[in-house]
């Protein structure tokens, strides 16, 4: 045989083995697919969970699902190694449940996931000092540190994302469950890792006591006061007030009202806020419940502020802050200045249950004064600017003073 021949022989045989092993791993492959969904089929037809059929009658839906969860309660008693935990077992059954509404806003709180709601609601907790959001991607982003917090001392900043919370991966979790995991005992630690541009950074931050103060103010030039309404927490139309007074005491003779990064919190304590710009009688807001039936309420009392006023917003105003807007844009009472608003047109009831777990509920979608719709749009501002954050500058606070010189 000449050379050329025995290396072309050499490697079609070369071929051929490959060509062979290739095939024996596809086919141990196939073999071991087919084998594990042979044992995984043969497990449920010999465990016989039956699951019924969803009808149009919300009681015999609830009849399916007590049938459906005895079935898995049964095969999981007979079968299930590890321990189980009743509690847990109930709680996380209603909170799937909850979740199957597919409603943002709507959930069910524990006993203590809802004392640590109310917690926030009065501004005390424990943990680091972040004001969070869900940006539109899905991803939890600091909205802003709270001043004098860990969090603003290791120079964390507005728009970082939260990547991980103690080596956890947290994209894609909601801003309760990501806060959840950085809350803690006082006095311990949390490891948390942000997306900053691109890049991670990792903060280890000692969890404090947090004492969250709703109202900051100060006096700007040209008789301009200031006032910066950080949520719509209990307690906060009172501080309000108290701000205003001071800074007219002080001889503001104009208001800028910062509700940026805002999102939101008790209708009350924004109602309360209204009442102090409109006067007695004038429409604040509108709501529609789940019949159809129309609900305004209209300002209680005599308002007291009378001035040119200006208000900022951005795309992280939400919900109490959006009643906010559109009664005073309805009624005339101020200018707006930043970006278009977050667009949360709902209000949650909460139905407190005898162990002391709740259960927050969407129940009304609500309309400004002149009946526009907010859910899912927002409120335009009468002047549209970006903040550049590249700049020390802060472009949409200018742009207010030059509106009220």
């Amino acid at each position: 045989m000449e050379e050329d021949e025995i290396i072309k022989f050499e490697n079609e045989k070369k071929k051929l083995t490959i060509k062979f092993v290739v095939f024996t791993i596809i086919i141990s492959i196939i073999v071991a697919v087919a084998a594990s969904e042979f044992s995984l089929y043969y497990y449920m037809k010999k465990s016989s969970i039956s699951k019924g059929k969803v009808s149009e009658d919300p009681k015999e839906n609830i009849e399916v699902i007590a049938d459906t969860l005895e079935g898995f309660r049964k095969v999981i008693d007979e079968s299930y190694i590890g321990e189980i935990d009743e509690q847990k077992m109930l709680d996380e059954t209603i909170k799937g449940y909850i979740n199957g509404l597919g409603d943002e806003y709507s959930e069910y709180m524990t006993t203590s996931e809802w004392a640590d709601f109310q917690a926030n609601a009065l501004g005390n907790y424990v943990g680091v000092g972040i004001y969070m959001s869900v940006d539109k991607n899905g991803n939890v982003v600091v909205l802003a540190p709270i001043k004098g917090t860990p969090a603003e001392e290791a120079g964390i900043k507005s728009g970082d994302i939260i990547a991980f919370v103690n080596e956890e991966n947290v994209m894609g979790m909601s801003s309760d469950d990501v806060s959840a995991k950085i809350k803690g005992e006082e006095g311990t630690k949390v490891k948390i890792t942000i997306l900053r541009e691109n890049e991670y950074k990792d903060f280890e931050l000692e969890r404090k006591s947090i004492k969250v103060y709703h109202v900051e103010s100060k006096m700007l030039e040209n008789n301009i006061g200031y006032i910066s309404l950080i949520t719509f927490d209990e307690g906060c139309s009172d501080e309000f007030k108290n701000a205003y007074q001071t800074l007219k005491s002080q001889g503001a003779k104009k208001i800028i009202l910062d509700i940026r990064n805002n999102t939101g919190g008790l209708v009350d304590e924004a109602l309360k806020i209204l009442d102090l710009f409109l006067p007695k009688g004038s429409t604040e807001l509108i709501t529609l419940d789940s019949k159809g039936n129309k609900e305004i309420d209209k300002a209680k009392e005599d308002s007291i502020i009378d001035m040119d006023t200006v208000v900022l917003v951005n795309e992280y105003s939400a919900s109490a802050s959006e009643i906010l807007v559109g009664a005073l844009k309805d009624n005339n009472k101020a200018t707006f200045v930043g970006k278009n608003t977050y667009g949360k047109g709902v209000i949650q009831n909460v139905f407190m249950l005898e162990d002391g777990s709740a259960l927050k509920l969407t129940v009304n979608e609500y309309f400004t004064p002149n009946e526009t719709k907010i859910n899912k749009v927002g409120i335009k501002p009468d002047y549209e600017i970006e903040d550049n954050e590249e700049t020390e500058e802060d472009e949409q606070l200018n742009k207010a003073i030059e509106l009220l010189k």
